[in-house]
């Protein structure tokens, strides 16, 4: 069995990877090879980087993040909240999933985007429509994850908050929230990848500023190494921001055991006790806490 990469020849690896794939790319379009694919109509990977570092030198690069960014915290945000209250009410109480459970379910499968004409007609600015584009792409992936994960809750952690004495506030904050936080999490992450692809099409059809707005603007000029500027930016804030969440779930849930990637890893520190039959039916000792601590990120 292999052992494991330390950390640094981890990041190389990772780093590696992406070397990789930037010099395939370099190679299929600066040779202009057309087998099926057609990459000789691509930019190569150094046209890309001009295009990428012109755009780093203006204003309107920084604006449209900024602007893009806005728009997908603020909906996001106002996502993970309504969400994750929605969620826990519906799971908890079933007037509440009587009576709001059919409408959510119906809402549910319409996709976020085509919810733009009703965004323009709703909401008396294009910027208040985005946002709330945003926010229906990730409140169902955040709501629904909640829901699942509070149901999946085992009855007897509430009835030992309740033998103690405790009321619904009390099952509530140190029960049901810490219990069903991982799933929580993993709504969030799903939802902000959702979001950024919502945000990114809302600004392409109804936006003025922002990475998929400019985007567009450069696809509709045939600035093609403009448009590959725009998809390599989403694909670094989706990957950022997306990280962030994950990060923030790991932090708030250090608490929960983690295994490890080399599932067959044994203990290092591993004591045999002495026994009477001889050595050959040592028993291991108990783990130490380093041992432990291995499985643990």
């Amino acid at each position: 069995m292999s052992r494991p990469l330390p950390a640094a020849g981890r990041y190389a690896l990772r780093v590696a990877s992406l070397v990789a794939a930037l010099g395939v790319w370099q190679a299929l379009t600066g040779l202009d090879i057309d087998l099926w694919l057609r990459f000789s109509q691509f930019p190569t990977a150094t046209d890309v980087a001009h295009a990428f570092a012109d755009r780093l030198a203006g204003p309107d690069y920084w604006t449209d993040l900024t602007d893009s960014l806005t728009r997908i915290l603020s909906g996001f945000l106002l996502a993970a909240v309504l969400g994750v209250a929605t969620g826990v009410l519906v799971a908890r109480s079933r007037l509440a999933e009587d009576l709001l459970g059919p409408v959510l379910e119906v809402v549910r499968p319409i996709p976020a985007i085509a919810l733009v004409p009703v965004a323009i007609l709703l909401f008396p600015s294009n910027e208040q429509g985005i946002v709330f584009i945003t926010f229906t792409a990730a409140y169902f992936p955040v709501l629904v994850s909640t829901r699942h994960a509070v149901r999946a809750l085992t009855p007897a952690w509430e009835e030992a908050v309740l033998t103690m004495g405790g009321g619904r506030w009390r099952i509530l904050g140190s029960v049901v929230l810490p219990g069903a936080l991982p799933g929580i999490f993993g709504g969030l992450s799903v939802g902000i990848g959702v979001s950024w692809i919502c945000v990114i099409s809302a600004e392409m059809i109804s936006g003025q500023y922002g990475v998929g707005y400019r985007t567009w603007q450069d696809y509709t000029v045939v600035d093609y190494p403009g448009v590959f500027v725009g998809m390599v930016t989403i694909g670094v804030l989706g990957w950022l921001t997306s990280t962030a969440v994950e990060l923030l779930g790991r932090r708030l849930t250090r608490w929960l055991p983690r295994t490890s990637y080399d599932t067959g890893s044994r203990p290092r520190n591993v004591r045999t006790a002495p026994s009477a039959r001889g050595p050959e039916s040592a028993v291991p000792a108990p783990k130490t806490e380093e041992a432990r601590d291995e499985h643990l990120v």
